[in-house]
């Protein structure tokens, strides 16, 4: 009888990285050094490098990563930001927590990701940044937005695709600042909730991290009203030992998506995702789209596959941000795609034997 499969097995992750990571929090413990000290610089040193930036500054998450990058650009009461109708709530609240007013557009109907002419038609004397996502593992189209809007900072909301690369350049070093998310289960994940912005920008740098340690650059000076998101010690260890193995299991990703393709591009009623030329995808996930979505995703988790949505809802839709459009309609393709999109199990230890029994599940449901 088959196991289950689950869309995500971190226990075999972090069975490569157990022993040296319990053994650096152990000492962490034993120094006491629990908030910033030696780990944490040094994981800050090394994300920069790899990324290739001058400066990164860890944070508490994700949303504080995104929110930090937009406050220190300057983004306040009466701006607006331009952000994508598909993506995780997060990229819009943490427009809305920095004081703007969140910014909606549609995404292209190939990639899902932000449309850089939809872009365009968006901006207003108003707009003080763009934020493009990298969803699903695949880099926005950061130059040709850049081009569009010329003079408009970009913050890259590069959660998920740590490592990605177009041209040699890597997630996180595009835009004039980034923001990345290190939850657990990203690319890139930590042992709880862990976030980072990356710049090349000095003076962003040294406003980002007063703004994370409650608007202090020296202690008990306090120059504006700042925060308390910082990254601690046991998050950077696994942080640090995890990106030593990045690139490897980014590899495994994609030799993943490739068998997934290779399965699946016969199969009527499948429509596979793709990836840009001089594009280095790392498939965060694996999202296919289907007919009867709902439907198909009931069958494949009662045989055992831990498929899910990402996003079943635009955030234009959600509650917290009705306000910000028309209802539906607004976004017609982000709208339909939120209707047939469908994850499917992705991790580097996923087997080729996991995935044959992913794929003849999707067929059967698909044919029921």
């Amino acid at each position: 009888m088959n196991q289950p499969v689950p869309l995500v097995d971190l226990r075999a992750q972090m069975a490569e990285v157990k022993d040296a990571v319990g053994a650096d929090i152990l000492q962490a413990l034993e120094t006491a050094g629990f908030i910033g000290g030696p780990q944490v610089s040094a994981f800050e040193a090394e994300y920069a490098d790899y990324v290739g930036v001058k400066h990164c500054v860890g944070v508490g998450n994700g949303t504080d990563a995104v929110e930090f990058a937009l406050r220190a650009l300057g983004v306040d009461r009466d701006d607006e930001v331009i952000v994508p109708a598909n993506t995780f709530i997060a990229t819009a609240e943490a427009v809305r927590r920095a004081g703007a007013t969140p910014v909606f557009v549609d995404v292209d109907d190939e990639s899902l990701l932000v449309s850089p002419l939809e872009v365009s038609k968006a901006l207003t004397r108003r707009t003080k940044a763009i934020v493009p996502v990298h969803l699903y593992g695949r880099l926005a189209d950061v130059e040709a937005i850049a081009h569009v809007a010329p003079g408009i900072p970009v913050v890259e909301d590069a959660a998920q695709s740590q490592g990605a690369r177009r041209d040699g350049r890597v997630s996180g070093s595009f835009g004039r600042v980034a923001a990345t998310s290190f939850y657990p289960g990203k690319n890139l994940g930590a042992a709880g909730d862990a976030g980072a912005v990356t710049t090349d920008d000095d003076e962003m740098a040294r406003r980002l991290r007063s703004l994370t340690n409650h608007g202090s650059a020296k202690k008990y000076v306090h120059d504006e009203l700042g925060f308390n998101s910082r990254l601690d010690a046991v998050q950077a260890i696994a942080l640090r030992h995890k990106l030593r193995r990045l690139d490897a299991w980014n590899a495994a990703r994609r030799s993943i998506a490739e068998r997934y393709h290779e399965m699946l591009s016969g199969v009527e009623d499948v429509r596979l995702p793709e990836t840009g030329v001089g594009d280095a995808h790392v498939w965060h996930l694996y999202v296919v789209r289907v007919p009867h979505r709902d439907t198909v995703l009931e069958r494949l988790n009662a045989a055992g596959i831990g498929a899910a949505l990402h996003y079943p809802v635009p955030v234009h839709l959600t509650a917290p941000f009705a306000a910000c459009a028309d209802g539906p309609g607004s976004f017609p393709v982000a709208e339909q795609a939120a209707g047939e999109i469908l994850s499917l199990p992705m991790y580097p230890h996923l087997t080729p034997a996991q995935q044959e029994q992913v794929v003849d599940a999707l067929v059967a449901a698909l044919a029921s």
